[in-house]
């Protein structure tokens, strides 16, 4: 089903509309046991687009079409247990408060004592007359980024926006440490964007440690444990979900070889550096590959010790391979982006690099959801004083594992 996916499915008109069910219909009976004639069924759906505008899923429909979505998540290297992804059906929630809930609910049901379940939580479609719900974090959990002097941040630079933003709102700020955590900001139809803290039971953490430097303790580094992509919107059949949190687990470069080493975030290298001994008077010391490894093994080794389910990326380039295997097996091909599914550390020693892949966007998938407000064209977002922004960037998808929480891996043009 190779459709383009990044077509705003809110301005599609009736004959599209029907086209995107009609064929999700086709894949969905096709994969699936059904009841009754796929030709039946999209009857049904062609009335119900002509009276309202739009269609609703079954609970079966949703589950497959979020399934589907994550096997077509083109940058995303871990994909081989999509068929094992759990749906939450949460259509019928529509209060901020109940959305909130629910997404805390996600986080202690996806973390699962540390054996990470992949779970996506669905909550109402966009209908013809405006948006559904939003979630405005890129992750249900993210670091703050707190604006200093001269432009320092203290916390996560990719995070600067979002925390001026909830302080503007009202949050009063976290103890101002590099690993304060964002409230989240959830905007029901037909109103204001609203804060709301996540519980501390809800927010996994794990301490990096070093199986061989005991003096990496005393860095203070840790990362939450649970990635949550919250700021994608789901598409299925001509159908957008604007608020559809969802999670896999990491892979360690993830957080080894992006979040905390990018000279945009965190740019931990010197500081990792100066600690082993390492010689940073000429980039020919390899200092930076040398303390890249380091980190990483602090990071997968932390993560193991405290119980919780991470991969690294040697492992995962070889489940990649298979997932490629058993879906060209089933007579599909798979999507893949090369510059994404490669790994950011040693990438030329995993069995992914060595070949290519067949490239194309397909439909259900994961969309950027663009805010409400936001111009659909320009992508403009009005300022407190009706000025423009920029356009945002280009929507990043998935690098890692299931989650895509390196989200500015490659330069945009």
């Amino acid at each position: 089903m190779a459709r383009p996916a990044d077509t705003d499915t809110a301005d599609l008109d009736i004959p599209e509309l029907i086209a995107r069910a009609d064929e999700f219909i086709r894949l969905y009976s096709s994969e699936n046991a059904v009841d009754r004639p796929p030709a039946d069924r999209m009857a049904e759906i062609r009335r119900e687009i002509r009276q309202s505008g739009t269609y609703v899923h079954t609970a079966g429909e949703l589950a497959f079409g979020a399934k589907v979505a994550w096997r077509n998540s083109r940058r995303c290297i871990g994909r081989l247990y999509w068929p094992g992804l759990v749906v939450r059906d949460l259509r019928h929630l529509r209060t901020a408060e109940d959305i909130h809930r629910a997404c805390v609910e996600h986080l202690r049901l996806a973390f699962n004592g540390g054996r990470i379940r992949p779970t996506i939580s669905v909550f109402a479609a966009d209908g013809p007359d405006g948006t559904g719900p939003r979630i405005h974090n890129p992750q249900l959990i993210r670091y703050a980024g707190y604006r200093g002097p001269g432009g320092r941040v203290t916390g996560d630079p990719a995070s600067a926006d979002l925390t001026d933003r909830v302080r503007a709102l009202g949050w009063p700020g976290g103890p101002g440490t590099r690993f304060d955590v964002l409230p989240l900001l959830v905007e029901e139809p037909g109103s204001a964007a609203r804060l709301f803290d996540l519980p501390p039971d809800a927010v996994r953490e794990v301490p990096l440690r070093h199986p061989d430097h005991d003096w990496f303790a005393d860095l203070g580094l840790r990362w939450y444990a649970l990635p949550v992509i919250s700021d994608m919107a789901l598409e299925i059949g001509g159908v957008r979900y604007g608020a559809a949190p969802f999670n896999g687990w990491y892979m360690g470069t993830e957080i080894g070889a992006r979040n905390l080493v990018d000279t945009q975030r965190y740019d931990l290298l010197p500081e990792i550096a100066d600690r082993l001994g390492l010689d940073r008077t000429s980039d020919r010391t390899l200092w930076k590959d040398r303390a890249l490894v380091e980190l990483n093994v602090a990071v997968l080794w932390s993560f193991e010790r405290d119980g919780i389910t991470i991969t690294d990326h040697h492992t995962e380039s070889e489940r990649f391979l298979r997932h490629l295997r058993r879906e060209e097996k089933a007579g599909r091909t798979v999507p893949a982006d090369w510059s994404w599914i490669v790994p950011p550390l040693s990438g030329g020693v995993t069995p992914v690099f060595h070949r290519y892949y067949d490239d194309h966007e397909s439909s259900p998938s994961f969309l950027q959801a663009p805010a409400p407000g936001r111009c659909p064209v320009t992508g403009h977002a009005p300022t407190a004083a009706g000025e423009a922004h920029g356009p945002d960037p280009e929507p990043p998808v998935s690098v890692g594992a299931n989650t895509g929480d390196s989200r500015d891996r490659i330069a945009r043009p």
